[in-house]
Protein backbone atom coordinates (compact mmCIF):
# COMPACT_ATOMS: atom_id res chain seq x y z
CA UNK A 1 0.00 0.00 0.00
CA UNK A 2 1.41 3.39 -0.92
CA UNK A 3 1.65 6.17 1.24
CA UNK A 4 -1.38 7.78 -1.28
CA UNK A 5 -3.58 4.82 0.09
CA UNK A 6 -2.90 4.99 3.55
CA UNK A 7 -6.09 4.75 5.79
CA UNK A 8 -7.20 8.08 6.76
CA UNK A 9 -5.56 9.80 4.05
CA UNK A 10 -7.58 12.97 3.29
CA UNK A 11 -8.66 12.08 -0.70
CA UNK A 12 -10.33 9.22 0.63
CA UNK A 13 -12.82 10.66 2.70
CA UNK A 14 -13.35 14.07 0.62
CA UNK A 15 -15.63 13.64 -2.31
CA UNK A 16 -14.15 15.37 -5.11
CA UNK A 17 -15.75 17.60 -8.04
CA UNK A 18 -19.03 18.53 -5.42
CA UNK A 19 -19.60 21.98 -4.03
CA UNK A 20 -20.70 21.74 -0.17
CA UNK A 21 -22.94 24.01 0.85
CA UNK A 22 -21.33 24.09 4.17
CA UNK A 23 -17.59 23.11 3.52
CA UNK A 24 -16.03 23.84 6.66
CA UNK A 25 -18.45 21.31 8.23
CA UNK A 26 -18.05 18.36 5.86
CA UNK A 27 -14.24 18.86 6.50
CA UNK A 28 -14.36 18.42 10.43
CA UNK A 29 -16.16 15.14 9.87
CA UNK A 30 -14.09 14.02 7.59
CA UNK A 31 -11.24 14.70 9.51
CA UNK A 32 -12.31 12.42 12.14
CA UNK A 33 -13.54 10.10 9.65
CA UNK A 34 -10.67 9.49 8.51
CA UNK A 35 -8.99 9.34 11.77
CA UNK A 36 -11.72 6.42 12.88
CA UNK A 37 -10.03 4.86 10.24
CA UNK A 38 -6.02 5.58 10.49
CA UNK A 39 -6.85 3.91 14.42
CA UNK A 40 -8.76 1.02 12.94
CA UNK A 41 -5.82 0.45 11.02
CA UNK A 42 -3.83 0.56 13.54
CA UNK A 43 -5.93 -2.37 15.90
CA UNK A 44 -7.68 -0.10 17.75
CA UNK A 45 -10.90 -0.77 19.32
CA UNK A 46 -14.34 0.72 19.63
CA UNK A 47 -13.66 1.39 23.17
CA UNK A 48 -10.75 3.75 22.86
CA UNK A 49 -11.58 5.03 19.77
CA UNK A 50 -15.49 6.42 20.23
CA UNK A 51 -14.32 8.54 23.76
CA UNK A 52 -11.15 9.94 21.79
CA UNK A 53 -13.70 11.36 18.87
CA UNK A 54 -16.45 12.35 21.42
CA UNK A 55 -13.35 14.71 23.73
CA UNK A 56 -12.24 16.25 19.95
CA UNK A 57 -15.93 16.81 19.43
CA UNK A 58 -16.17 18.63 22.49
CA UNK A 59 -13.30 20.42 22.13
CA UNK A 60 -14.49 21.27 19.07
CA UNK A 61 -17.18 23.07 20.54
CA UNK A 62 -15.19 25.09 23.17
CA UNK A 63 -13.49 26.35 20.83
CA UNK A 64 -16.32 27.29 18.35
CA UNK A 65 -13.40 26.76 15.39
CA UNK A 66 -11.88 24.41 13.19
CA UNK A 67 -8.88 22.01 13.30
CA UNK A 68 -7.06 24.46 10.48
CA UNK A 69 -7.93 27.35 13.16
CA UNK A 70 -6.88 25.81 16.23
CA UNK A 71 -3.56 27.22 17.88
CA UNK A 72 -1.65 26.46 21.15
CA UNK A 73 -3.68 29.18 22.71
CA UNK A 74 -6.98 27.22 22.54
CA UNK A 75 -5.58 24.20 24.15
CA UNK A 76 -4.57 26.94 27.55
CA UNK A 77 -8.11 28.29 27.09
CA UNK A 78 -9.42 24.36 27.56
CA UNK A 79 -6.92 23.68 30.16
CA UNK A 80 -7.88 26.20 32.66
CA UNK A 81 -11.22 25.62 32.19
CA UNK A 82 -10.74 21.90 33.35
CA UNK A 83 -9.03 22.96 36.39
CA UNK A 84 -10.16 26.17 37.54
CA UNK A 85 -14.21 25.30 36.49
CA UNK A 86 -14.34 21.48 36.62
CA UNK A 87 -11.74 20.70 39.06
CA UNK A 88 -10.19 17.39 37.18
CA UNK A 89 -7.46 15.88 38.11
CA UNK A 90 -4.13 15.88 36.69
CA UNK A 91 -4.41 12.64 35.56
CA UNK A 92 -7.46 12.99 34.13
CA UNK A 93 -6.74 16.44 31.97
CA UNK A 94 -3.09 14.92 30.86
CA UNK A 95 -5.30 11.90 29.16
CA UNK A 96 -7.82 14.37 27.54
CA UNK A 97 -4.34 16.52 26.06
CA UNK A 98 -2.47 13.11 25.03
CA UNK A 99 -5.73 11.98 22.76
CA UNK A 100 -6.03 15.94 21.50
CA UNK A 101 -2.95 15.76 20.53
CA UNK A 102 -3.14 12.51 18.68
CA UNK A 103 -5.74 13.65 16.42
CA UNK A 104 -3.45 17.02 16.13
CA UNK A 105 -0.92 15.07 14.75
CA UNK A 106 -2.95 13.02 12.81
CA UNK A 107 -3.77 16.18 11.16
CA UNK A 108 -0.19 17.53 10.76
CA UNK A 109 1.17 14.30 9.53
CA UNK A 110 2.24 15.17 5.50
CA UNK A 111 1.90 11.36 4.70
CA UNK A 112 -2.29 11.49 5.27
CA UNK A 113 -2.96 15.35 3.21
CA UNK A 114 -5.09 17.23 5.49
CA UNK A 115 -2.66 20.30 5.36
CA UNK A 116 -2.90 20.32 1.50
CA UNK A 117 -6.65 19.84 1.20
CA UNK A 118 -7.27 22.53 3.45
CA UNK A 119 -5.44 24.60 2.15
CA UNK A 120 -6.97 24.11 -1.28
CA UNK A 121 -10.22 24.38 -0.01
CA UNK A 122 -10.13 27.47 2.46
CA UNK A 123 -7.04 29.43 1.22
CA UNK A 124 -3.43 29.65 1.74
CA UNK A 125 -2.67 28.98 5.53
CA UNK A 126 -5.49 27.64 6.57
CA UNK A 127 -4.40 24.50 7.79
CA UNK A 128 -3.73 22.39 10.89
CA UNK A 129 -0.74 23.05 13.18
CA UNK A 130 0.44 21.36 16.29
CA UNK A 131 -1.24 22.90 19.41
CA UNK A 132 0.06 20.56 21.97
CA UNK A 133 3.35 20.93 23.63
CA UNK A 134 5.38 20.52 26.32
CA UNK A 135 5.52 23.93 27.53
CA UNK A 136 1.17 23.72 27.49
CA UNK A 137 -0.12 20.11 28.31
CA UNK A 138 0.75 18.61 32.18
CA UNK A 139 3.65 16.13 32.27
CA UNK A 140 3.35 12.87 34.84
CA UNK A 141 6.07 13.95 37.39
CA UNK A 142 4.09 12.02 40.25
CA UNK A 143 3.69 8.10 40.72
CA UNK A 144 0.15 8.53 42.24
CA UNK A 145 -2.45 11.62 41.36
CA UNK A 146 -5.46 10.49 42.22
CA UNK A 147 -7.00 12.08 45.94
CA UNK A 148 -4.69 11.30 48.91
CA UNK A 149 -6.97 9.98 51.05
CA UNK A 150 -7.55 6.88 48.16
CA UNK A 151 -3.92 6.51 47.54
CA UNK A 152 -2.03 2.90 47.37
CA UNK A 153 0.01 2.12 50.64
CA UNK A 154 3.64 2.82 50.15
CA UNK A 155 6.25 -0.71 50.78
CA UNK A 156 7.02 0.30 54.08
CA UNK A 157 3.66 1.65 55.06
CA UNK A 158 2.18 -1.80 53.89
CA UNK A 159 4.85 -3.09 55.97
CA UNK A 160 4.17 -1.05 58.94
CA UNK A 161 0.06 -1.88 58.76
CA UNK A 162 0.96 -5.61 58.85
CA UNK A 163 3.43 -5.29 61.26
CA UNK A 164 0.31 -3.71 63.38
CA UNK A 165 -1.80 -6.79 62.57
CA UNK A 166 0.51 -9.08 63.85
CA UNK A 167 1.44 -7.41 67.20
CA UNK A 168 -2.21 -7.46 67.79
CA UNK A 169 -2.60 -11.59 67.40
CA UNK A 170 0.64 -11.44 69.88
CA UNK A 171 -1.14 -9.12 72.53
CA UNK A 172 -4.10 -11.05 72.40
CA UNK A 173 -1.79 -13.90 73.64
CA UNK A 174 0.23 -12.70 75.82
CA UNK A 175 -3.26 -10.91 78.00
CA UNK A 176 -5.05 -14.66 77.49
CA UNK A 177 -7.87 -12.88 76.69
CA UNK A 178 -10.64 -13.53 74.05
CA UNK A 179 -10.19 -12.36 70.65
CA UNK A 180 -6.94 -14.32 69.26
CA UNK A 181 -8.54 -16.34 66.52
CA UNK A 182 -10.02 -12.93 65.46
CA UNK A 183 -6.78 -10.95 65.48
CA UNK A 184 -5.05 -13.95 63.51
CA UNK A 185 -7.68 -14.07 60.81
CA UNK A 186 -7.67 -10.41 60.18
CA UNK A 187 -4.06 -10.30 59.90
CA UNK A 188 -4.08 -13.27 57.62
CA UNK A 189 -6.54 -11.75 55.42
CA UNK A 190 -4.93 -8.31 55.39
CA UNK A 191 -1.87 -10.45 53.78
CA UNK A 192 -3.95 -12.55 50.85
CA UNK A 193 -5.97 -9.35 50.51
CA UNK A 194 -2.50 -7.35 49.49
CA UNK A 195 -0.82 -10.38 47.55
CA UNK A 196 -3.55 -11.35 45.36
CA UNK A 197 -4.58 -7.41 44.78
CA UNK A 198 -7.90 -7.99 46.38
CA UNK A 199 -8.47 -4.79 47.36
CA UNK A 200 -11.88 -4.20 45.75
CA UNK A 201 -12.89 -7.12 48.23
CA UNK A 202 -10.99 -5.65 51.51
CA UNK A 203 -13.37 -2.42 50.93
CA UNK A 204 -16.44 -4.44 51.17
CA UNK A 205 -15.32 -6.35 54.55
CA UNK A 206 -17.64 -4.90 57.39
CA UNK A 207 -14.20 -3.83 59.36
CA UNK A 208 -12.05 -0.96 58.33
CA UNK A 209 -8.68 0.77 59.37
CA UNK A 210 -7.36 3.60 59.33
CA UNK A 211 -3.80 4.21 58.45
CA UNK A 212 -2.73 7.43 59.90
CA UNK A 213 -4.49 6.38 63.08
CA UNK A 214 -2.59 3.16 63.41
CA UNK A 215 0.88 4.85 62.68
CA UNK A 216 0.29 7.50 65.20
CA UNK A 217 -0.43 4.77 68.24
CA UNK A 218 2.78 3.66 70.33
CA UNK A 219 2.07 0.19 69.17
CA UNK A 220 3.56 0.86 65.39
CA UNK A 221 6.71 2.72 67.48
Amino acid sequence: MGRADLAGTAHLQLVSGVVQLHPEDVMVEAMLSGWRAQQVARGLRECTIVPRERLVRRFLAFTADYPWQWGPAHVDEWTQSLTGEKHLAPSTIRGYQTDLRLFSEYLCDGRYGWAVACEREFGPGAHPVPICHEWNTITHLNDYEGDPEARPFTRQELQAFLDYADEQVDRAVAARRKGVLAAYRDATLFKVVYAWGLFSWARLLPWRFSYSRLCSSEAVK
